[in-house]
């Protein structure tokens, strides 16, 4: 159970957080920080067995049909990446706290922080691919949030949107290749993906499900060509670049290429397309970083570099070069993550991140001057730092590439320019902000310390990257072995942590490195007049002008079919149709099957030709528009008896009722109609809708004639049989809505909701002034609530409300249940509106339908998910037998708390939508004299 409560505590906390608001930003960060330190104690115990290489599984069925659970698999590479969620998560907690303005929305930055806290544990604790794709997409919604949080700032919203797209482009590649592998493998349990390895790479689908999954990987972690979209990020507030964009958001894609390693790498396919793509990224985010006067675009082009770094380390294949992916990934989110917050802090004591202006801070800021020294000194690769040690191996395994001919050279020339770069902008970063002269028109000077409190999370971040600098063996060795075990799935190569592997090749390569990032930046000035002659491109107004182009394209393409004509709209649908199904229906041969044709009897031949007669009957005369709705009324009420001829009285039922509620609802839209329409099209166009109609009704009779005629097996006999012992209920429709099929119906009242909800929102502030009079010029009654129908439907309440319950507890045995329930307690209901008139009723009834709406989904949910705790799938029920004096024995069914759920939701949104109707009456809101006095 530690697993699920380390994934959704963040969660909760969001819930919670915010209601600390109101008592400052101390104890709003306080709150924020229990459900990480909870979380932190949660995952303690379970070092031992971690260390060893064992793995901890914790597994709740939820949807097994579709190979959907929720299952969490704790591995020493996903406590790793838990750890770092968790620990930076809880230093940018502290850090916000004295960032963010006092005017700020506090709240809503802490809970959304805490959203995407818990989407990150959720992908790196996930042990079911489809759920790992669940918090993926999680985590591209909230960052999309948290990007845009100044959103007054157009570049904050520009710069959130293309974050979206890009990732979000991602995740729908990331799905299908989840789709592709699942079915290759016969499971999306990640073990046996990962035990699948070998079938997985020799199947004929690998090469595109490694593409998709690739694809996703890389728009997550700004790979090339998807780098772009992080850069423009950083309009974020800092504490937001400092945790996303270089300790955990971007590093979700590179944890996906570590965790699915065993099953995908080691392939050409996956050398060439993972290594040239990091190399590529690396060389282009390094050589841009050095152009950069904003201090977060320096930042983060040096991250998309060093991303790019990761991604080479992994594509080349070898064990030891997976576990120096695996070290930097560390070293990187701890270096990277206190740049980024002394870049806020000098942000917010000067009110520029111009590296142009902001000179010689050393002189104003001292303590913070020596922090982001030591973190630049560690992204440089600088000895006794935790950079310096990933970038060795890097450099070591460099050397290893067997490539043919001149391209053996290619890796570690690569990686020695990548490492000149990350001196020289390294060097730029230390030198231009913190000597160079002196400060250049800053909007807040002198520039001074920030807040004591301020500066601990970097504090922290610095001395771990000269612990693991110093002391790589004792402080890192244990973590970084169990999570290279757990990336390598199986034994891990020899390696050795120490400050100095001896005179080598590698340390050549620093050294050269080191040097030649020195001279770069000494001859900065020649290096930005070459980079001046070339045209910078701007990734910004790129996208903008595609997203754009898209768009035209869409409505131009929209305005080529689109005419504002609803018969068009239905003729286009109706004539597509018939030209898909003609080819078919033409090789069927004889229409009527095996079965023969069933006899009719005379009371369904009239029963069906009155049916027929209305229907036609409503189409010809539609103009009249009541009339129109009184032979629709005729048509429900014969497709009800249709269902009770056939033996199915719930579906009578709730025909029934559905038929009140759609004349009550079509009354209230025609009431700001005419009652009648001319004429408006021409013979030629009726014409051929009648033929159109003719073809299309014939077409489906003939299938379903086929069909019908047909030998076939029904599932039938399955419900039937298990409808009691399985469900405990007699009421075999009852059972399939609230147990066999449950997820079928929550999803069906979460749609009704919806759409409740939209109509409310739509109409809410709607103002609508109905014709004076019928069509013939006879005004409204002034009697907008007769005496007798007021007289007559109070007392039915009460009546109508038993009915109602009596149907809703009868219905796991007897015909009804909670919909059709639902849909009599709202006839009663609205039958009060339109005797007493809305004032009248809210007066007595005051209840917010959208509280009913929610109270209900809740009810529904909390049934299904109650089975979790129990150890069975979603939606599962169980029932029992029990006896009282005088009742007897009777039973109890779990689904009876769905079911009232379902009772719920329908009568909340099917009033809010009537209601909402209702309310743009002018007669609405008027009381009668009796009712003022």
């Amino acid at each position: 159970m530690s697993l699920p409560l380390v994934v959704f505590l963040p969660f909760l906390g969001a819930i919670a957080a915010p209601l600390f608001a109101q008592g400052g930003r101390t104890a709003i960060a306080i709150a924020s920080s229990v459900p990480a330190l909870i979380a932190l104690a949660a995952l303690f115990p379970h070092w031992e067995t971690l260390a060893g290489g064992g793995t901890v599984l914790a597994s709740y069925e939820w949807l097994p049909a579709l190979g959907l659970s929720f299952s969490f698999r704790l591995d020493g590479l996903a406590l790793l990446f838990a750890l770092l969620i968790l620990l930076i998560g809880l230093l940018i907690i502290l850090y916000a706290r004295y960032y963010l303005k006092p005017a700020e929305n506090v709240g809503k930055f802490y809970a959304l922080l805490l959203c995407f806290k818990g989407s990150m544990l959720g992908i790196v604790l996930s042990g079911n691919l489809l759920l790992m794709l669940i918090f993926w997409e999680l985590t591209s919604l909230t960052s999309f949030l948290l990007i845009s949080f100044w959103n007054h700032k157009q570049d904050a919203r520009r710069g959130a949107r293309m974050a979206l797209a890009v990732t979000g482009g991602g995740g729908l590649a990331l799905l299908a290749g989840i789709l592709l592998i699942g079915n290759i493998v016969g499971s999306y349990e990640l073990d046996d993906v990962l035990a699948a390895g070998d079938l997985i790479k020799s199947h004929a689908l690998y090469p595109v499900a490694l593409t998709l999954v690739l694809l996703g990987a890389f728009t997550k972690s700004a790979q090339f060509p998807f780098h772009f979209w992080l850069p423009h990020a950083m309009q974020a507030p800092t504490p937001v670049s400092a945790y996303l964009h270089s300790a955990t958001m971007v590093k979700a894609g590179v944890f996906l290429m570590a965790r699915l390693y065993p099953a995908l790498a080691g392939t050409e396919q996956w050398f060439y397309m993972v290594s040239f793509t990091g190399m590529a990224t690396l060389l282009i985010g390094a050589y841009v970083a050095m152009f950069k006067h904003d201090l977060k675009g320096l930042l983060a082009h040096s991250t998309v570099s060093h991303l790019g770094l990761i991604t080479l380390l992994f594509g080349m294949g070898t064990k030891l070069a997976a576990v120096a992916a695996v070290f930097h990934v560390i070293n990187h989110a701890t270096f990277k993550a206190s740049l980024f917050m002394a870049a806020g802090i000098i942000d917010h004591e000067t009110g520029t991140r111009d590296m142009r202006q902001i000179n010689g801070l050393w002189r104003y800021m001292p303590h913070t001057a020596t922090l982001a020294m030591v973190a630049a000194s560690s992204m440089a690769g600088v000895p006794l730092l935790n950079g310096f040690l990933s970038k060795e191996m890097f450099f070591a395994e460099s050397l290893q590439l067997n490539l043919p001919g001149g391209l053996a050279w290619l890796p570690p020339l690569v990686a020695t320019l990548a490492g000149i770069f990350a001196v020289a902008y390294s060097a730029r970063f230390v030198h231009d902000v913190f000597f160079n002269g002196k400060p250049v028109n800053l909007p807040i000077y002198p520039p001074h310390e920030p807040p004591r409190y301020m500066k601990i999370p970097v504090e922290i971040l610095v001395f771990a990257c000269i612990m693991v600098g110093m002391f790589p063996a004792f402080s890192i060795g244990p973590l970084l072995y169990a999570a290279s075990y757990a990336t390598l799935g199986g034994e891990v190569p020899d390696y050795h942590l120490t400050i100095l592997h001896g005179i080598n090749l590698p340390l050549m390569m620093s050294v050269a490195a080191f040097v030649g990032g020195l001279l770069m930046y000494s001859q900065r000035q020649k290096f930005f007049d070459f980079h001046a002659r070339f045209r910078e491109i701007d990734e910004k107004a790129v996208f903008e002008s595609v997203v754009s182009w898209l768009v035209d394209l869409a409505h131009r393409f929209t305005g080529a079919i689109e005419n504002g004509s609803l018969q068009r709209y239905a003729m286009l649908l109706v004539v597509s149709v018939i030209a898909v199904a003609l080819v078919p229906l033409s090789t069927m041969g004889v229409f009527v099957g095996e079965n023969g044709l069933s006899p009719v009897d005379w009371p369904t031949a009239i029963a069906a030709g009155v049916l027929i007669l209305c229907a036609i009957a409503t189409a010809i005369g539609h103009r009249e528009r009541f009339i129109a709705l009184v032979l629709l009324s005729v048509v429900g009420l014969v497709v009800a008896l249709a269902f009770a001829r056939f033996s199915a009285p719930d579906l009578a039922m709730t025909q029934l009722s559905v038929e009140v509620v759609t004349i009550v609802l079509l009354m209230l839209a025609l009431y700001y109609m005419p009652s009648w329409t001319p004429h408006e099209s021409t013979g030629g166009r009726r014409l051929r809708d009648l033929v159109l109609a003719l073809v299309a009704g014939g077409g489906m009779t003939l299938v379903t004639l086929a069909m019908l005629t047909q030998p076939f097996s029904s599932i039938s006999q399955f419900f039937l049989e298990n409808s009691k012992p399985g469900g405990g209920g007699t009421n075999v429709v009852n059972v399939i809505l609230v147990d066999f099929r449950g997820f079928d119906t929550l999803g069906e009242i979460t749609v009704l909701a919806i759409a409740a909800l939209g109509i409310y929102a739509m109409l809410k502030d709607t103002a609508l002034t109905p014709p004076p009079g019928d069509g013939q010029g006879h005004p409204w009654t002034r009697d907008a609530h007769p005496l007798m129908l007021k007289q007559i439907a109070r007392p039915m309440l009460p009546l109508a409300l038993m009915v109602s319950v009596y149907i809703f507890l009868r219905g796991h045995n007897l015909p009804g249940g909670g919909f059709i329930a639902g849909l009599v307690t709202s006839v009663a209901l609205i039958i009060q509106y339109i005797a007493s008139g809305m004032t009248w009723t809210q007066d007595r009834i005051p209840v917010k339908y959208h509280n009913v709406i929610g109270l209900g989904l809740l009810f529904a949910t909390v049934a299904g998910a109650g089975s979790f705790a129990f150890g069975y799938p979603f939606l599962t029920s169980t029932f029992d037998y029990i006896s009282w004096p005088v009742v007897g024995k009777f039973e109890v069914a779990s689904a009876l708390i769905f079911d009232l759920g379902v009772y719920l939701t329908v009568i909340g949104a099917t009033l809010l939508a009537l209601v909402s109707i209702g309310r743009l009456s002018p007669h609405s809101a008027i009381k009668s004299p009796r009712e003022k006095s």
